[in-house]
């Protein structure tokens, strides 16, 4: 990858806005587009070359869209509902956005 750093590719980086861009973040990009598409930490351990579980976990990161939705899957549990409102009062089942 050392063949990148050209002239034309830096002005590129330049003409795009592109600032502190380094190639390494392409391994965060990937694997954090993959954890947000479903695909399993076993399946994209093998498909980035990482050695452990946790190296991809270093590189897969989550947004904070997704951690709304994982928290929003408890909107239909039973408990929860009867939670929210005896803590929100009648009438208001789940805090607002």
């Amino acid at each position: 990858i050392g063949q990148v750093n050209t002239r034309a590719w830096t002005q590129a980086l330049k003409r795009a806005g592109i600032e502190d861009f380094r190639w390494h973040d392409l391994r965060h990009t990937f694997a954090t587009w993959h954890r947000q598409a479903g695909t399993p930490t076993y399946e994209l351990q093998r498909l980035g070359g990482w050695k452990t579980g946790a190296m991809v976990e270093r590189y897969a990161h989550v947004a904070p869209e997704a951690l709304q939705d994982a928290a929003a899957r408890l909107d239909g549990f039973a408990g929860y509902d009867r939670a929210t409102r005896e803590r929100n009062g009648p009438g208001v089942i789940a805090p607002g956005p």
